[in-house]
């Protein structure tokens, strides 16, 4: 019997994680309490405050739930990317579009509200370090590069930060355009940094 009783609590973890990133992208911060989220996931709110005691609590398993999500994203697109010439501009492209989903939108909202508020703010910081980190390590591999190469580092770091960027641009209105201008010059500043020299392995 634990074991059909262990797949529902992982499903109901699942679907308040699901919900807490929607309701997060939809209506933002503020409009998104455990209550709301519970109603998405049609749960109660017991239930979901058994898996999640504090709302700080949900978001931050929220954030690590985002990135698990965005980092399978990339790894899943860049198995179906192209090789040889273009691949470069496939990557960054990718990533801007990462960068510009629900999940970041998501994200944000948690951004601006763990600015104001303490306790989500100690939460949020380091689950965002661990979120750079695992997001640096995936493009490094995506990218078939080896921070041991000196500058590759900083160079990566700048397009996902970069990344990030377009993201806050494209928030308000439809920027596509000018992005996909960016990204390809982007993609320019990589081949010649990154990938025209001698990396280690």
């Amino acid at each position: 019997m634990r074991e059909p009783q262990q797949d529902r609590s992982r499903a109901t973890r699942q679907r308040l994680l699901e919900a807490a990133v929607e309701s997060l992208a939809e209506v933002g911060y503020a409009a998104t309490t455990v209550a709301v989220v519970a109603a998405r996931a049609g749960v109660s709110r017991g239930a979901a405050q058994h898996h999640f005691p504090t709302r700080a609590d949900l978001f931050a398993a929220a954030v690590e739930y985002m990135t698990e999500v965005r980092l399978a994203e990339i790894r899943a697109q860049a198995g179906r990317l192209p090789s040889g010439p273009g691949r470069t501009e496939a990557i960054v492209g990718m990533l801007a579009e990462v960068y510009t989903g629900p999940l970041f939108r998501a994200a944000l909202h948690l951004w601006v509200a763990a600015s104001t508020e303490d306790g989500l703010r100690e939460q949020i910081v380091r689950l965002e370090a661990h979120v750079g980190r695992q997001a640096h390590r995936a493009l490094l591999d995506v990218l078939d590069v080896s921070e041991r190469t000196p500058g590759v580092r900083e160079t990566v770091q700048g397009v996902l930060d970069m990344a990030r960027g377009l993201g806050l641009a494209g928030l308000l209105s439809d920027d596509s355009a000018r992005r996909r201008g960016i990204v390809r010059q982007w993609s320019r500043i990589l081949d010649r940094e990154l990938l025209s020299g001698p990396v280690g392995g």
